[in-house]
């Protein structure tokens, strides 16, 4: 059993995740929150850690997805 824990955004932010997911394999926010977390440490690790411009490339790719403003 997989333990969870919880978090919180904006509602905002998370009605406009659901207009992005709408149509994409994602059926949930929390689906779309689990693939970009996922994907950011898995570069992390095989890297050994984020340069400035791959962590750069990363929030500008949050802020235009609307998590970050």
């Amino acid at each position: 059993m997989t333990d969870y824990t919880t978090v919180s955004i904006p509602k905002e932010l998370g009605d406009r995740v659901e207009d992005t997911i709408e149509g994409t394999s994602f059926s949930s926010t929390s689906d779309l929150v689990r693939f970009l977390l996922r994907s950011i440490v898995i570069q992390h690790q095989r890297r050994g850690e984020l340069t400035e411009a791959e962590f750069d490339e990363i929030t500008e790719q949050l802020a235009d997805l609307g998590y970050l403003d």
